[in-house]
């Protein structure tokens, strides 16, 4: 959980800003109380009833090896993106740690096979597909996704407002005191609840 977690993972995430830098060149994002401000919306307000209510449900899927239901969220997470950069993000990103799966010899069989009808594959659909391989609890895992987001978009903020060190890790000790509410949301909305809307990020 923690390799899959980590920053270094070889997939690209930390090339995409998801909006961030725009809002800074903006001024809308100007120091840590903002950064704060932005990234702390867009997890309660997109990743709360959307990504992440998205992963857990590929998570299960994944578990139960329902690889139908499987093959339907990558497609809605997929459709959810908003713009073309949304949409390459978690293509490529999803791409890159699905064969990062692959050259790990993570998947067993099952999962190998529904690899190509998925195609393209989402970053969450990757994710539940390598939480499977390393048998990590979907619960545990789901809170590591979120985590990794958030994690990536601090680290963003300090490059690009720009906040110091401990400025990012107050942000981070902040933030991350409201990612039990965040997956504690993803895991008890009904599927018409979900929802990625949110035209200032879909702009950003």
């Amino acid at each position: 959980l923690l390799q899959l977690a980590s920053p270094t993972l070889p997939i690209g995430a930390y090339s995409y800003s998801q909006g961030l830098e725009r809002v800074v060149e903006d001024g809308a994002v100007l120091d840590a109380a903002t950064a704060q401000a932005w990234i702390g919306d867009v997890l309660e307000w997109v990743i709360a009833p959307g990504e992440a209510a998205v992963t857990w449900r590929l998570l299960a899927a994944a578990q139960h090896a329902d690889w139908a239901l499987f093959a339907t969220w990558n497609a809605w997470f997929r459709a959810s993106r908003e713009t073309a950069e949304l949409r390459a993000e978690t293509e490529q990103t999803g791409g890159s740690l699905a064969k990062l799966a692959v050259d790990l010899e993570l998947l067993d069989a099952p999962a190998r096979d529904v690899l190509p009808a998925l195609a393209p594959v989402t970053l969450p659909a990757a994710y539940a597909l390598a939480v499977r391989g390393f048998a990590v609890p979907v619960d545990a895992a789901l809170a590591a996704y979120v985590w990794s987001w958030l994690e990536n978009q601090v680290l963003a903020a300090v490059k690009l407002v720009p906040l110091g060190q401990v400025a990012g890790q107050r942000l981070l000790t902040a933030l991350g005191a409201r990612i039990p509410q965040v997956v504690a949301t993803a895991m008890t909305l009904a599927d018409d609840e979900l929802s990625t809307f949110a035209p200032g990020l879909a702009l950003a």
